[in-house]
């Protein structure tokens, strides 16, 4: 799963990436957290249409959790964070998004935690060097009877590669910039299954974390430090 993850990369350096076409005011965070807002990528115009192809893309916020738009009420427990790869083809809480609401949710790092000598060793995730990358997303539009409006999103994830198997059995799909186009595109689903594949091993490091990620209280560098660096 991918329950906790970093976007500390400049906007800037974000749109050179993923190309979107606004420039949002990003603060740089250490410690995101299910329910929050957080910065979503898609097609331009498919906040008009609910979904399709646009003709550039545009940066979003979103409530991290996604809210299927038949749900009738906002769950306020277990928030649907993450779509399992294997199966959001067929769940009926995920199904439509695949089919036509997918989208890029940048990143620089993502957390997991291990049990080391009985205690859960956070651990932080990413590529070599630093380097932003983008998770697999799928996005949903919901309004209550009241006329209450949001957009939310969920994580993709699939098995872990063989390098990240011994902190934990999943993790989120990472998608190559080669593939951005394929993945928020209108062709034909088979070919999108391909894509949600255990990221290369080659390309990944991750290093222990101090316990203070463990709290959604804490947003600040020292989420991200590493741990022999911590006092």
């Amino acid at each position: 799963m991918c329950g906790r993850y970093s976007l500390t990369t400049a906007p800037e350096a974000l749109r050179r990436l993923f190309n979107f076409d606004n420039l949002p005011n990003l603060a740089p965070r250490y410690n995101i957290a299910p329910t929050q807002d957080v910065p979503v990528i898609r097609q331009a115009d498919s906040a008009h249409n609910k979904g399709g192809d646009g003709g550039g893309r545009a940066l979003s916020m979103m409530r991290w959790g996604l809210v299927p738009s038949w749900s009738k009420e906002i769950s306020r427990t277990a928030p649907m964070i993450n779509a399992r790869a294997e199966t959001i083809a067929e769940k009926p809480s995920f199904r439509a998004a695949f089919e036509s609401r997918r989208c890029l949710v940048p990143a620089d790092g993502f957390y997991e935690w291990r049990l080391e000598d009985g205690k859960k060793q956070p651990f932080r995730i990413g590529m070599k060097g630093g380097a932003p990358f983008a998770f697999a997303g799928l996005w949903e539009h919901w309004e209550s009877p009241e006329r209450e409006k949001i957009e939310s999103v969920a994580i993709v994830t699939t098995v872990a590669n063989a390098r990240l198997q011994p902190i934990h059995a999943r993790m989120p799909v990472i998608l190559d910039p080669h593939d951005f186009d394929q993945w928020l595109g209108a062709e034909a689903g088979s070919s999108r299954q391909a894509l949600m594949r255990p990221y290369p091993v080659e390309n990944m490091a991750f290093y222990r974390v101090g316990l203070r990620v463990n709290s959604v209280r804490h947003d600040d560098p020292d989420c991200i430090a590493p741990l022999k660096a911590q006092h």
